[in-house]
């Protein structure tokens, strides 16, 4: 698996040595994370969208109606811009200047295109709901025709990409060490909770072992 090859785009001048291009890092943070943030120009506009999102091998999927105004803007050749965020922790130091987060991070440059085959927006669409929940697609009812015909999915290859990684204990400066403040790491997590089943759903099904077991680490 080779890296991402940094593009005028993608290649970090400040702080360089966050900067990752690693493919196997960079598809890590993709599956651990659950919302991106799409952002286009739309009639001369910037607009930034927070969506879902599956990945498949070396592509990013999106969905949604057939209406939306995204997906009008992307269809039609607009660049795209999505980037991924995963906060760890909060970063505290003994002055405000240097407080900080850790945190991994994607920034992905390129352009959509919209999938037209039947076949293809299935196949996608199986990548979106195994990435909420794998094991997820084969218990439930699959998408009808007229359902993929009112959803549209875009594709966007993942190829001119970055990532950005902050790890470890606040840096000060060297007089302040010696201040009385407390410094370190706030670690932070989202646990999953109890699943609540369905008000409407019979009491004899059981949950999942997928959702009883759920981790958006991934291997």
């Amino acid at each position: 698996m080779s890296d991402f090859t940094p593009t005028e785009r993608t290649q970090l001048h400040r702080l360089p040595k966050r900067g990752l291009y690693d493919r196997a890092e960079v598809y890590r943070i993709l599956d651990e994370g659950l919302v991106c943030h799409v952002g286009f120009v739309a009639d001369g506009k910037p607009v930034v969208i927070p969506t879902g999102y599956g990945r498949k091998d070396d592509k990013l999927y999106v969905h949604g109606s057939t209406a939306s105004r995204m997906f009008r803007a992307l269809g039609a050749g607009a660049d795209v811009c999505i980037t991924v965020t995963l906060v760890d922790g909060l970063v505290m130091a003994r002055s405000a200047f240097h407080h900080s987060m850790n945190y991994r991070s994607v920034v992905i440059f390129g352009k959509a295109t919209v999938l037209e085959d039947p076949a293809a927006k299935r196949e996608a669409l199986h990548a979106f709901v195994e990435h909420v929940a794998p094991g997820r697609w084969q218990e439930i009812r699959q998408p009808t025709d007229k359902e993929l015909q009112v959803t549209t999915v875009i594709e966007i290859p993942l190829e001119e990409v970055s990532a950005k990684v902050r790890t470890g204990p606040p840096i000060d400066d060297e007089a302040d060490y010696a201040l009385p403040v407390w410094a370190g790491v706030l670690p932070l997590e989202i646990p999953p909770q109890t699943p609540i089943p369905d008000v409407r759903m019979p009491k004899e099904i059981a949950v999942p072992e997928y959702l009883r077991n759920y981790s958006r680490k991934r291997r």
